[in-house]
């Protein structure tokens, strides 16, 4: 019976309707964990210093095949630990850029996948909360510094800022979830919105930022359509599921034979934007028509 690793930056409970999602294309391809195929597990729990001892364990039990989750971390951990176990992979950067593939038609040796590009999308998440909120001059910006896309993040951020004349304050945070302090000089600053980057530690905190942005009144926008359906005010990026169904599916592919450096690295077709309009009638904000006529989904 062939051995699937799974490594991912992200635990259990954050990456769940990931691994449903990766679960189900692989069962599409014929292969049934329990039945004909078993899946080895290893979580980080957003601590991105662990990855690369897991991705290591997962190359000594001499598994068939690894699938990453949870963005470029996990990727980039899979990517040192072997060059020859087939990997497949989802990317949060630019896979080339970040030479994680040669190329994308043709990503060569053992790696494939897809890429959300959550990582690329700061400069647009920060157009969309200048819409929605036109009167904050200064937006804070909450970056992990850890991230391997935190230094493009902070770069396209300070950049777009600029255009839309405000000011963007960078605020480091390690994903630890000692997020009071940030929060006090956020208000200290008279920041008047706030931009979560795309980062999976961060997404592990989701409900404890949703919480304190309501708490301090700041209008937040994030990567994923689960924070605006938590509670937060919008959220801007691809539909995450649809990459690790792409995984799934790409994974049982390679077990029947193919090679991963035949297969394309998937690109996002779709980006989904959603507004929570309890969450603005919450924190008093009117969103203009034109921003939620453009909205994919709309909480009322």
């Amino acid at each position: 019976m062939p051995v699937i690793g799974w490594l991912s930056s992200l635990s259990p409970e954050g990456g769940k309707a990931n691994l449903a999602a990766f679960r189900n294309a692989l069962a599409d391809t014929g292969y049934v964990e329990g039945h004909n195929v078993q899946i080895e597990y290893r979580w980080a729990d957003g601590n991105y210093d662990r990855l690369p001892a897991m991705a290591a364990d997962l190359v000594g039990r001499h598994v068939a095949l690894i699938t990453t989750s949870g963005g470029d971390p996990a990727a980039f951990a899979a990517k040192a630990a072997t060059a020859t176990i087939p990997t497949v992979m989802v990317m949060a950067s630019d896979p080339v850029k970040e030479g994680l593939v040669v190329s994308l038609n043709r990503p060569g040796a053992n790696v494939t996948g897809a890429t959300v590009y959550a990582v690329n999308m700061e400069s647009k998440r920060v157009a969309l909360l200048h819409e929605a909120v036109p009167t904050a001059k200064t937006i804070a910006v909450l970056v992990n510094p850890a991230s391997p896309g935190a230094e493009l993040q902070t770069r396209d951020v300070q950049k777009a800022a600029p255009r839309l004349g405000v000011e963007a304050v960078i605020f480091d945070a390690d994903g630890a979830g000692e997020f009071d302090s940030l929060f006090a000089t956020m208000a200290e600053r008279k920041a008047g919105a706030l931009l979560v980057t795309a980062d999976p530690s961060l997404y592990e905190k989701r409900q404890q930022l949703i919480e304190l942005a309501a708490r301090y009144r700041l209008p937040a926008i994030y990567e994923w359509r689960l924070h605006a359906v938590e509670g937060g005010l919008m959220s801007y990026g691809t539909v995450l599921t649809d990459a690790y169904s792409q995984v799934g599916h790409y994974a049982g592919r390679i077990l029947k034979g193919e090679k991963p450096g035949d297969l394309p690295v998937v690109q996002p077709t779709h980006f989904q934007f959603v507004i929570n309009l309890k969450t603005a009638k919450t924190l008093g904000l009117e969103i203009p028509p034109t921003l939620s006529a453009r909205a994919d989904e709309v909480i009322e």
